[in-house]
């Protein structure tokens, strides 16, 4: 499997998100499923109050179709699904129960916790009886560390990690569709080294259904993805640095969501401990439009960085 062959399921899912988002965007209208906007956030946030979100089951959909037209169904097929599908289904309920039940915190902390750890768990029982390598790989290097069963909890941890870093970075208009673009672009050079089919197909599914998406997400935007879309990507970015053995490169490849998650950490640590707060406002993005940029700059600054972030990525997995 080369490059031109991951046009097709990149194609599809394209243009299936393109063709879904007419049809979608007044459905999410018409149910009211308007998006509620932080009082304490930027004050330009505050006119995109009531802008249609959950529109990450778009994404979710054309990546799925387009995956099940073009992968192989084996047991890594299934590790992909369902870590797309099920964290996707976590923020779904999130996501229908602030808005269509009108309870403003959704899930609780511990009641999305509970959905990614019982995903993470089926994903593990699926990935021990296909005899899943258990050794963690140092970038760079040929050094790896075998972790035998103790590999489960990590990769479960992961699933968690990944899935609310990316979550975070879910907060300007293209922001997040075009930083996971970038880098599910360079995991599907990752899988190609790896001769990972599965894993390179779905990262290309995934390419196309958030560029798809962007076409109505980029600012102003049309539709917010919600916690159904990020908690989705996030699913799959793990799950695809899992099965290609980079379960560490992903630090640097999603350097942008490592950074995000950390500013929040950063920042309520800092103000439990200290009284004091780091940023103007976490995550950091919003921290750069309190400081007066424009939404555009963030996202544009982001993407470069999201885009030196894969490359260096790359270039410690010998790809370039």
């Amino acid at each position: 499997m080369d490059i031109p062959v991951l046009l097709l399921p990149l194609g599809v899912s394209f243009l299936l998100a393109v063709l879904l988002g007419p049809l979608a965007i007044p459905l999410l209208k018409r149910l009211k499923f308007g998006q509620q906007v932080r009082s304490d956030g930027p004050q330009t946030h505050l006119k995109k109050s009531g802008t249609p979100t959950m529109g990450g089951i778009i994404i979710l959909f054309a990546a799925a179709v387009s995956f099940l037209r073009y992968a192989e169904y084996t047991a890594e097929f299934w590790v992909l699904l369902i870590a797309m599908l099920g964290f996707g289904l976590v923020g779904f309920l999130d996501d229908y129960i602030k808005i269509a039940l009108k309870r403003s915190l959704g899930l609780t902390a511990r009641q999305k916790l509970l959905g990614q750890l019982l995903f993470g768990i089926i994903i593990c029982i699926i990935l021990y009886r296909a005899g899943h390598d258990t050794s963690i790989a140092l970038p760079g290097t040929d050094l790896s560390l075998d972790l035998h069963l103790f590999y489960y909890p990590f990769i479960i941890l992961m699933f968690m990690a990944v899935g609310n870093a990316v979550n975070f970075t879910d907060g300007v208009d293209g922001l997040l569709s075009g930083t996971s673009a970038i880098a599910f672009a360079a995991f599907a050079i990752v899988a190609l080294r790896a001769a990972e089919p599965e894993a390179a197909v779905f990262s290309a599914a995934m390419i196309g259904a958030v560029l798809g998406f962007l076409v109505y997400n980029a600012h102003p935007a049309k539709v917010f993805m919600g916690d159904s879309g990020s908690l989705g990507i996030g699913g799959g970015l793990a799950a695809v640095a899992i099965l290609t053995k980079t379960e560490l490169l992903f630090i640097v490849i999603g350097g942008i969501f490592v950074i995000e998650m950390l500013s929040v950490v950063l920042q309520v640590a800092s103000f439990k401990l200290r009284g004091k707060r780091i940023f103007r406002m976490s995550p950091i993005h919003h921290h750069f439009e309190v400081g007066g940029w424009s939404e555009w700059k963030v996202v544009t600054m982001f993407w470069a960085a999201g885009f030196l972030f894969a490359a260096a990525g790359l270039m410690l997995d010998g790809a370039v």
